[in-house]
C-alpha cells in the first residue's frame, strides 16, 4: 500500500512539473543530476567504471568531468519525462526537432525496425514516432514489479498511441512477431545487457559485451528494413532533436554475429558524437564469458 501511495505521489509531482517552462525544468533537472552524482554512489561508480573501460586513453579527470555531465543529463531526463507523460501534443511537437526520414515506415513495403540506442532522449524518440508519422508501431518494455508504477509507465508511453502496442519483455515474442507481420514498425532498444541467452560477446569499445542477436535474426526472419534512430536532448530550453538515419545497407546478412558487431560499431560512433548523453549508469558489461571475473566486482553492488 505504501509503495502504491509513493507511486501516486510521484505521478502528482510529475504532473506539476510538466507545467513549468522547459528552461526552468531543465535547470531543475541539472540540479537533480548534480545531487544524484553526489548521493547515488553505486551508480556513479558504474558510470566511472564504464567510462574507464570504454575510454581508457582519456585522463581520469576528463572521465570524471564526463560522468558529472552525464548525471546532469540524467537528472534532466528524469524530470522532463513529465512533459512526455502530460504535455499536450502541440507543445511537444514544438519542442521536438526531427531530422531525416521520419515517415519511412509509412511508405515501406517491408516492416521497419527502428534501432534506438539508450541515449538520454530515448523516450523522446518514442513520442516522436507517435506524433510525426502514422504507421502502427510496437515495442517492448521492462515490466515494473509495482503495478501502479507499471500502469503509469504504460499509460505514459501509450497516451498518443492509438496506433501503438507495447509488450512486456518477460512475455514470449509471439505477440510482438504477430504485430510486425501485420505491418507494425518495431521500436527496438538493442544495447542493454540481458544476459548470455540469445546473445553473443561482441566488442563494445574493444570490450566483449553480451549483445542480443535478435535485431539481426528478427530482421532477417521477417524481411525488415532497419532504420537507425538517435535522440538528443538540447541545452536549456531548446528542446530535443531526433535523427532518423538512412536504413542500414547490407543488414541483416546471414551472419548474425557480424551484424551485431557492425551494430555496436555504429552505436560507438554515435556515442563519440555525444558521449555525456549515453546511459553510462547501466552495467553494460555485467555478463562475462565463462570463467571471466566481473568487471564490477570491486564496486558497491558489483
Amino acid at each position: 500500500m505504501a509503495t502504491s501511495w509513493g507511486a501516486r505521489l510521484l505521478l502528482g509531482v510529475m504532473w506539476l512539473l510538466h507545467k513549468l517552462p522547459l528552461p526552468l525544468l531543465a535547470a531543475l533537472g541539472n540540479g537533480v543530476g548534480r545531487l544524484l552524482y553526489l548521493l547515488a554512489a553505486s551508480r556513479r561508480q558504474v558510470a566511472l567504471r564504464n567510462l574507464a573501460l570504454c575510454f581508457p586513453d582519456q585522463p581520469e579527470a576528463e572521465r570524471r568531468r564526463l560522468a558529472r555531465e552525464h548525471f546532469r543529463w540524467l537528472g534532466r531526463s528524469i524530470l522532463e519525462r513529465s512533459l512526455l507523460w502530460f504535455a499536450p501534443a502541440d507543445r511537444l511537437r514544438k519542442m521536438i526537432h526531427i531530422e531525416g526520414d521520419v515517415k519511412l515506415a509509412e511508405r515501406s513495403d517491408k516492416p521497419v525496425m527502428w534501432l534506438v540506442p539508450h541515449f538520454m532522449g530515448l523516450d523522446v524518440a518514442g513520442v516522436a514516432v507517435l506524433l510525426f508519422q502514422n504507421q502502427y508501431a510496437c515495442s517492448m518494455y521492462q515490466q515494473q514489479s509495482n503495478p501502479v508504477m507499471d500502469d503509469i509507465i504504460r499509460k505514459g508511453r501509450l497516451r498518443f498511441g492509438d496506433k501503438a502496442e507495447i509488450f512486456p519483455r518477460s512475455d514470449k515474442a509471439l505477440p510482438l512477431i504477430r504485430a510486425i507481420r501485420k505491418g507494425h514498425a518495431f521500436f527496438n532498444l538493442p544495447d542493454m545487457d540481458f544476459g548470455a541467452r540469445d546473445a553473443a560477446f561482441v566488442p563494445f569499445f574493444g570490450v566483449p559485451a553480451a549483445t542480443l542477436l535478435a535485431p539481426s535474426r528478427m530482421a532477417r526472419a521477417l524481411g525488415m528494413v532497419v532504420q537507425p534512430v538517435v535522440a538528443e536532448m538540447l541545452p536549456g530550453g531548446q528542446g530535443y532533436r531526433v535523427r532518423f538515419g538512412d536504413p542500414f545497407e547490407n543488414f541483416p546478412t546471414d551472419d548474425a554475429v557480424a551484424d551485431t558487431t557492425a551494430m555496436n560499431r555504429w552505436i560507438e560512433d554515435e556515442i563519440r558524437r555525444n558521449p555525456a548523453q549515453y546511459l553510462w549508469v547501466h552495467k553494460r558489461f555485467k555478463t562475462r564469458p565463462a570463467g571471466e571475473a566481473s568487471l564490477y566486482e570491486e564496486m558497491p553492488g558489483g
